[in-house]
């Protein structure tokens, strides 16, 4: 199992002028995220204020990542960041070393 920090950032084309629409909408979304958190897959996820872009921190498989990622598309897009942790990048190191 790996940990992946992923950039979103929502499609602008989507995103709906009417206030009220564009907070039902923002809400259906967030009950996915809240329901990721959940599920124990997200580990972080923030959004960047006044933008329409944040990230997220998880911690799974690459399969469990890109099921997770592709549930928001097409109103969200994702880049994907594999994330090694100072235990790994101490080995990466070390096999400089050699």
């Amino acid at each position: 199992m790996g940990k992946f920090l992923l950039l979103w950032e929502m499609d602008q084309t989507k995103v709906p002028i009417s206030a009220q629409e564009r907070g039902a909408g923002f809400a259906t979304l967030m009950g996915l995220v809240k329901q990721d958190i959940k599920r124990g897959l997200v580990k972080d996820w923030g959004s960047f204020v006044g933008e329409l872009n944040g990230y997220v921190v998880v911690e799974g498989t690459e399969v469990e990542i890109g099921n997770l990622a592709h549930q928001y598309i097409p109103f969200a897009f994702f880049k994907v960041h594999a994330v090694s942790s100072v235990s790994q990048t101490d080995e990466i190191i070390k096999a400089l070393s050699k």
